[in-house]
């Protein structure tokens, strides 16, 4: 049976964003490692990609989107 942490949503949101945010983190710091610029951009733009993620599930725990309205 499921403990009443693992049945709360925020639980779950805040494990992800920290997740995200740890990856995130990690695809900026190589940026200055690698010399390749195709890499670099596909860093950067993966790290924007887990950002908008992050946003997401943030909105989702505060429930300021329009749909939540």
């Amino acid at each position: 049976m499921a403990s009443t942490t693992d049945r709360d949503p925020r639980h779950h949101t805040q494990k992800m964003q920290k997740a995200l945010n740890d990856i995130r983190a990690h695809l900026r710091e190589d940026i200055e490692k690698v010399d390749e610029p195709q890499l670099k951009a596909r860093f950067e733009t993966s790290a924007e990609v887990l950002g908008g993620l992050e946003k997401a599930f943030k909105a989702y725990e505060q429930r300021n989107e329009k749909a939540w309205r």
